[in-house]
């Protein structure tokens, strides 16, 4: 499905939103970012969940999450943050429950390695997650290492996303792989930013080099391809798990449970975050994932009740 650009928008507006760092709360009753409170459930206590609005990995699960513990009679706060660092921090802290979407075998490890002693991992949920580099359907370029001595062409640039991304780290450490080091400069912003300047230049047909990941809505909704990496040097694919703050599945056994049970395929995953991210339900995540339980109820075990 090609997703229209609506999604692209409410990205920026969450990113706008918090971009004081450790930002505030979103309701998941409205599924608005940036709403403060934490939304109605039951008597069971509170559980804290920590996502970045931008990458809607974490997006969907968070609100997928939402539902199903509020279900089960939790009080459930929505907290928004802009970096990977901090939330891991949290994590670590008890500040933050749960991260609904983490990226802990490649991705973050070495959030992993400086937290890990504090975190539980409740399992993951999808298995083929990878980083890529990636370019326009239309450019002739086919591999990474067809970037060599074409600096010029992409004004000696890769367009990024936040500076203490594990994928930003990733793309470090590619660059001199393929000597690519002296020739690009990795540009990093936010996803948001990325996102508009992929726009701009498909839209104008021009050439452009960005970093995404996979499994990511703008892969289906710009006309983008991945660069083949023979060298391996964006890592090889892993799990998106649930990592929980230590103590979590003593204190909530019965949501760590749950969580525990939680798998998506492709086809799964890709229906939840196209309704997240679709026009239809921009800044109405809760009622998305709503729809999409409503449409896999019957098909898959662990929510069935």
């Amino acid at each position: 499905m090609k997703k229209k650009f609506t999604a692209l928008a409410a990205l920026g507006v969450a990113s706008a939103l918090a971009l004081t760092g450790c930002a505030g709360d979103a309701s998941g009753g409205t599924g608005a970012p940036g709403a403060d409170g934490p939304s109605s459930g039951g008597d069971k206590g509170t559980i804290t969940l920590g996502f970045l609005p931008s990458w809607t990995d974490g997006l969907s699960t968070a609100y997928l999450l939402e539902n199903k513990l509020e279900e089960m009679g939790y009080n459930v706060e929505m907290k928004t943050l802009t970096e990977a660092g901090p939330l891991y921090a949290g994590l670590a802290k008890g500040d933050v429950d749960i991260y609904p979407s983490a990226w802990p075998e490649l991705t973050h490890k070495s959030y992993m390695d400086k937290y890990g002693d504090k975190i539980e991992d409740l399992g993951a949920y999808y298995d083929n997650a990878k980083l890529t580099i990636a370019v326009p359907e239309y450019s002739e370029l086919t591999s990474i290492e067809d970037l060599k001595g074409k600096a010029a062409q992409f004004d000696g640039k890769i367009i990024g996303i936040e500076p203490g991304a594990g994928l930003t780290e990733q793309t470090k450490k590619m660059l001199p792989e393929y000597g690519l080091d002296s020739e690009y400069e990795l540009v990093t912003s936010s996803t948001a930013a990325m996102l508009t300047e992929l726009k701009k230049a498909t839209e104008a047909k021009k050439d452009i080099v960005v970093t995404l990941w996979r499994p990511f809505w703008a892969n289906d909704a710009f006309p983008v391809k991945d660069l083949e990496d023979p060298k391996g040097a964006m890592g090889d694919p892993e799990g998106l798990h649930f990592l929980a703050t230590e103590g979590f599945t003593e204190k909530y056994p019965e949501a760590a449970e749950l969580i525990e049970k939680i798998k998506l395929d492709d086809a799964q995953y890709g229906a939840l975050e196209g309704l997240v991210t679709s026009d239809e339900y921009k800044d109405k995540s809760a009622e998305a994932v709503k729809k999409w339980i409503s449409e896999y109820s019957d098909k898959i075990d662990w929510l069935k009740k």
